[in-house]
């Protein structure tokens, strides 16, 4: 989809559309969720401090998240890829992968095929999607992003390898800002500059990945279709108005965090053995904190662990987001979920929300 959730915004409210428009945050705090296109010209994207946001784009409009709208659309569009096949693996509330091999309409064209989805998109949700057709997933999701928005491409397999060698190094599907840094300062820039290098060697600075990046500036991809995954962790968190300085702030801040936790367990019957908190302080930076228990904690086992884990150590810094969660979890069948995070409070002024 393409701007999924600013797209969903301007889509419920006609006065926004055309406008420069982020979810997430507000002017003064927070985290650029997703911005529109219109905002994106300013040079805002999502991951951007709010803050910085409303300095580029003094206009710019903050929109509450609404994620149980995002979820309805989301089911909607996820009903469509299902008239066409079983194989559908979700990334995400707004991006999949489709084998359309074999298809319940009998085309033999996955490029007709995906312009009649994304035509049903629009025509169902009044939303523009766009599509990348391909014979691996990797090359999938590349073409995807090439003729954004409300656009598709296909990388045909005798077009792939000459198309990978001219693809810069961070526009690599998986490949991300990090990695990408230290490619570049290896002299890898591009699809060609990767290719130059051994096995031996990318497996020696990259590890395990090695052998991925070596395949995939190649055009080889093996990794089918998966219609269910294992769900690995569940957890919730909260970015809070203002930082919090002493730890019974944080504790009194984390009670809510801990009760949506409890919330989610039982309404999906997960259990987890380890437990782990997560603490952002008020410079991005980062720290998670884990403990692994042999039996499968309750709530007030939860309680307690969660406690333990926030006071382990000195905090140092500001804190300006708090997360819960559980990961080891008791599931026997591969299962598919949804993710959900805490509403962020928010100001409303001069008709901003």
């Amino acid at each position: 989809m393409d701007a999924f959730y600013a797209s969903v915004e301007q889509l419920d409210h006609p006065e926004w559309r055309g406008k420069p428009l982020v979810v997430g945050g507000n002017e003064a705090r927070g985290v650029v969720a997703a911005a529109s296109y219109e905002a994106r010209k300013f040079g805002i994207h999502s991951a951007m401090s709010s803050a910085l946001a409303a300095k580029k784009c003094p206009h710019l409009i903050f929109a509450r998240p609404r994620f149980e709208r995002y979820k309805e659309i989301s089911l909607q569009i996820r009903d469509i890829f299902y008239e066409y096949t079983d194989l559908v693996e979700p990334l995400s509330l707004d991006e999949a992968f489709l084998d359309v091999t074999e298809n319940k309409v009998g085309l033999k064209s996955a490029i007709l095929i995906a312009r009649q989805i994304r035509a049903k998109i629009k025509e169902k949700t009044g939303l523009n999607a766009s599509a990348g057709v391909s014979y691996n997933k990797f090359l999938a999701k590349t073409a995807s992003d090439l003729n954004k928005p409300n656009g598709q491409a296909v990388i045909l397999p005798e077009e792939a390898e000459a198309f990978l060698e001219k693809l810069p190094i961070g526009k690599f599907f998986g490949i991300g800002k990090v990695t990408a840094e230290k490619m570049q300062k290896l002299g890898i820039h591009n699809g060609k500059d990767l290719k130059e290098y051994s096995l031996q060697f990318l497996t020696k600075k990259f590890g395990k990945s090695g052998l991925h990046y070596y395949n995939i500036v190649r055009g080889i991809h093996l990794s089918e279709v998966q219609p269910h995954r294992v769900r690995k962790s569940l957890s919730a968190e909260n970015t809070f108005e203002k930082d919090l300085i002493s730890l019974q702030e944080m504790e009194a801040h984390f009670y809510p965090i801990f009760e949506e936790v409890v919330r989610r367990i039982e309404k999906s019957g997960i259990k987890g053995r380890t437990v782990t908190v997560k603490i952002k302080f008020s410079d991005f930076s980062q720290q998670t904190r884990s403990k692994t228990l042999e039996q499968y904690p309750n709530a007030d086992q939860l309680w307690e662990v969660g406690l333990e884990l926030l006071r382990q150590e000195e905090i140092p810094k500001p804190v300006r987001l708090l997360g819960l969660g559980i990961s080891n979890l008791n599931l026997t069948e591969e299962q598919v979920y949804f993710g959900e995070q805490l509403k962020i409070p928010f100001h409303i002024s001069n008709g901003k929300g």
